[in-house]
């Protein structure tokens, strides 16, 4: 028979694929958990792990295992949940991983009006300039740029937003106004480091760099950055030209917008949950909330409105 204990720390290993920070999940000491994990391989007679400077990765018989492990604990998440009565309280804790300009923009301003509301639910706000992960259990819901596929999860479109280009008065008046697209091979440029683009949806301004359009040479980049909060505070200052969300652009008088209708992006922004945690009482009622938020919120999120409006949904 197989210890559910030798199992969690199985799977906490092939989650994070480094042991540092399998233990400190864990709360076990690195080197316990690298005993732990060699006596378990040597029960089973079955190497687990391919081990490397880089971190620990499945072998295909650590695939195999990793399915069985991975409805295992689903199992024991959902008997505690139900046998704690847990999944039918209105309070606890949810994580909540969403990019990095749209939780500090959008998602923390409205969530003031759900705390109130719900005094009992201790929220963990995760505004990264990067993928939250599900699969690794790092956060309970996920706000992302482009629709996941991972299996297993619950996925919903939760809204559009549109980008436009800005720049600041001052850089306007330093460096003129285009009057086309062709005209930005004359301009300054702020945007993502490619190489570091953490999805493909953000790589907006391709087109605009094509040759064909803007002539030679192209336009040059005074600043690049993985942070598109980054992005509005040095475009913000004068630095360039920027593609931001409506949403950051438009609360800030001393931008403008420029070839206004010539230059607009329109993404979508996906809700995404494991099943298990979509379950939860508490869970759905942030996700519902979400929802109905950014939906009375849509002509604020296409650059239609200037204001975010806070009063979400009644109390």
């Amino acid at each position: 028979m197989l210890d559910w204990q030798d199992i969690h720390i199985f799977l906490e290993v092939a989650r994070s694929q480094r042991l540092t920070d399998a233990a400190r999940r864990l709360g076990l000491d690195h080197s316990t958990l690298s005993r732990r994990t060699r006596r378990f391989e040597r029960q089973l007679n079955t190497q687990l792990f391919e081990r490397s400077t880089h971190g620990y990765h499945l072998t295909e018989a650590g695939q195999q295992l990793l399915a069985h492990a991975e409805e295992m604990a689903r199992h024991a998440f959902e008997a505690s949940e139900n046998l704690t009565d847990k999944n039918h309280q209105i309070s606890g804790q949810i994580r909540l991983g969403v990019t990095e300009g749209f939780g500090t923009w959008v998602i923390a301003p409205l969530l003031s009006a759900f705390c109130e509301r719900h005094p009992g639910i201790t929220l963990d706000l995760l505004a990264l300039p990067r993928v939250v992960n599900l699969s690794r259990h790092e956060a309970d819901l996920a706000i992302t740029v482009e629709r996941p596929a991972s299996p297993g999860l619950v996925i919903s479109r939760l809204c559009d937003y549109r980008l436009r280009l800005y720049a600041s008065h001052d850089y306007l008046a330093r460096h003129g106004v285009p009057k086309d697209v062709a005209q930005l091979s004359h301009h300054r440029l702020i945007g993502y480091v490619d190489d570091l683009i953490f999805s493909e949806q953000l790589n907006y301004l391709d087109p605009l760099l094509d040759p064909a359009v803007v002539g030679h040479p192209g336009p040059h980049f005074a600043m690049r950055s993985t942070s598109v909060t980054t992005q509005h505070a040095a475009c913000l200052h004068g630095a360039g030209l920027a593609v931001l969300p409506c949403f950051m652009a438009t609360p800030t008088a001393s931008l403008v917008n420029v070839l206004c209708g010539e230059v607009e992006v329109v993404r979508q922004f996906w809700i995404t949950a494991r099943q298990e945690q979509r379950q939860l009482a508490r869970v759905r009622l942030l996700w519902d909330f979400l929802r109905e938020a950014l939906e009375i919120n849509r002509g604020f999120l296409m650059g239609e409105a200037e204001t975010l409006n806070l009063i979400a949904t009644p109390p």
